[in-house]
């Protein structure tokens, strides 16, 4: 009879954790995801550029103290300068035909390429550092896409209150699933819970034994979700490097420590609020719930 008892129980534990820890997946994804639109927005931003062609009698020294001016500005996340030359071989490669060889000269302008500082990604902070490089004298032109600036900071604002509102809605459902898992494994054990009750037994002396298995279902469901993750990551990793820019060490480390909370606390918490309900019950009303 106890061994029966005993694998029921094992049973109902590993469908628990199984449940638990699908739950916490979908939880730590849509973590993964809001932080992931965070990162991908900065990565985005900072790709914007900002074309400053400069005046061909430049020498090399005003060149220079012009490179490292550019690069304190506080719009500037970094600054490339190419030469005249380095702009014609560019457009050699990219259009496999040589100007040269048509207009006898080199027509391109020696200028520098400016990444835009994410938090200076803006129409009206990118309208000003326009305005104050054009005011140098050395600045024959300067070339970026107002449009795009625009384009993609709208973009981005509806994409975050999207991920907003799903990260907020599935966290309420896992939740829920989490609670729902919960109770129906205390459910089972009502009866039990209130012969417990009949004979003596406090409140915190019931409580223990369950909340401890509450407290070891969320440990090992959480253990399991975050080695689904990462694994999921790993292999993502290896499909695509480069996603690295978007998903970094210290995202994983965040999610995984998410996963990990949310997983101790939910349990925890549902499983403490669930065995008060049956313990406030009295013998009938336990047939009819």
């Amino acid at each position: 009879m106890n061994k029966k008892r005993h694998s029921f129980l094992s049973t109902q534990f590993i469908t628990a954790t199984i449940s638990t820890t699908l739950v916490l997946v979908l939880l730590g994804i849509i973590v993964l995801f809001v932080m992931t639109a965070q990162n991908l927005s900065t990565f985005v931003k900072e790709n914007i550029k900002i074309s400053v062609l400069i005046n061909d009698e430049m020498n090399e020294a005003a060149i220079k103290q012009m490179e490292s001016t550019l690069k304190l500005a506080p719009y500037a996340k970094s600054v490339e300068y190419i030469s005249k030359e380095q702009a014609l071989q560019e457009e050699i490669a990219a259009q496999g035909v040589d100007p040269t060889e048509f207009i006898g000269m080199n027509p391109y302008t020696a200028s520098f390429e400016i990444n835009i500082n994410a938090d200076h990604a803006n129409p009206d902070s990118v309208s000003k550092a326009v305005k104050q490089l054009k005011g140098d004298s050395n600045v024959v032109d300067v070339i970026y896409s107002k449009d795009l600036i625009k384009s993609v900071n709208d973009n981005i604002r509806k994409v975050s209150i999207i991920l907003l509102i799903i990260a907020a809605l599935f966290t309420y459902i896992s939740f829920a699933l989490i609670n729902n898992t919960v109770r129906l494994t205390i459910f089972s054990k009502r009866f039990i819970i209130n012969t417990m009750k009949l004979v003596g037994a406090s409140w915190s002396f019931i409580r223990r034994p369950f909340l401890v298995n509450g407290f070891t279902l969320g440990i090992v469901s959480a253990i399991l979700a975050d080695a689904a993750i990462l694994s999921g990551l790993y292999w993502l990793h290896n499909f695509e490097p480069t996603i690295h820019a978007v998903i970094g060490f210290k995202d994983i480390v965040v999610v995984s420590a998410a996963v990990f909370l949310f997983g101790i606390i939910i349990t925890f918490f549902c499983t403490f609020f669930s065995i008060n309900k049956y313990l406030k019950m009295n013998s009938r009303e336990l047939y009819y719930i």
